[in-house]
């Protein structure tokens, strides 16, 4: 897997190093072999950071063909149009089946190059109405932390960098190889890209007065239940309606789609780890059916679970 990571003068370290950090990780800690991360400057010349630090050991616009995929972590604060010479570059590299993505601002070069035309493309909220502005033959989400059209990546802001990247990691590798990079990396194993940017509240603690963390816990041990809103404000002791505003306002998503996207998780673990029927799988994790199961699962990871045990399954289970 040969990654470029782009760089230019003035970018933060943060923003360059996340790739670098997640992508890295991936060989150091053995979860798979020859994952290759380079990075790369338009003039093959090294940079200095935002902070002052100088960057010296990167590569020209040559590794650019042939990169599995192509990263553009940041852009410019002027938000600055590509030229034509990077819009082609990119281009071409799609053209020639490279995966790309735009991280944070990032996503202002990819769009310039028009691959997302007719498609959804995520940046920081702050500037999506000038992305969309600049772009309307795009569909800017001002909300979600990342959207994969399988080909094109975007991200949102700062941290849903770090999102993103084990996303790719998580697509290429499965959820156990994304869980255990998550540990060493210290961060949440998955959020799910239509959660929200950022919520009016903090997540409320388990052991708050309001209940929504305990019920959080709670729905987690009991993903085979009967987790209704009415099942989970019963628990938080609220009335439905009021449950759900506050769920929502606190955790980014409605308790509905949290909960299948926990639920769904859980599938791939399974999947991954043990042999399981399907329909045992799918009653496992609170699904009526193996169809449904089935369904669901395709409509969210574009394979079915047969196809994804086949490409993931890490060990033997019971």
């Amino acid at each position: 897997m040969e990654i470029a990571v782009h760089a230019f003068d003035g970018m933060t370290m943060f923003h360059l190093a996340t790739p670098l950090l997640v992508f890295g990780e991936v060989s150091r800690l053995g979860l798979a072999p020859g994952w290759r991360t380079r990075v790369w400057t338009r003039d093959g010349r090294g940079i200095r950071t935002a902070e002052g630090v100088r960057v010296e050991d990167v590569a020209g616009p040559e590794v650019v063909p042939g990169a599995d995929i192509v990263v553009l972590p940041s852009w410019p604060g002027d938000l600055r149009p590509a030229d034509d010479d990077l819009v082609r570059l990119v281009t071409r590299a799609h053209d020639d089946g490279s995966t790309v993505v735009g991280l944070c601002l990032g996503a202002f070069p990819v769009t310039d190059s028009g691959l997302l035309d007719g498609r959804g493309v995520v940046t920081h909220w702050a500037v999506a109405p000038l992305l969309q502005k600049r772009r309307t033959a795009v569909q800017v989400n001002a909300s979600a932390l990342y959207l994969d059209h399988g080909d094109v990546l975007t991200s949102a802001g700062t941290a849903s960098g770090l999102d993103a990247c084990l996303h790719v990691v998580r697509t290429h590798l499965g959820s156990a190889a994304a869980s255990t990079l998550a540990r060493h990396l210290v961060v949440a194993p998955h959020r799910d890209g239509d959660q929200a940017q950022f919520v009016e509240r903090p997540v409320p603690d388990p052991h708050g007065v309001d209940g929504i963390g305990a019920t959080m816990e709670w729905a987690l041990a009991n993903l085979d239940r009967d987790l209704s809103i009415e099942q989970l404000a019963g628990h938080a002791r609220m009335s439905g309606r009021n449950f759900t505003r506050r769920f929502t306002e606190a955790v980014g998503t409605t308790p509905a789609r949290w909960v299948l996207t926990q639920r769904l998780e859980e599938v791939r673990r399974l999947l991954e780890t043990t042999t399981w029927s399907i329909e045992r799988t799918a009653r496992a994790c609170g699904f009526r059916s193996a169809v449904t199961l089935r369904q669901n699962f395709t409509a969210a990871y574009a394979t079915t679970p047969t196809s994804y045990r086949q490409r993931f399954r890490v060990s033997d289970g019971t």
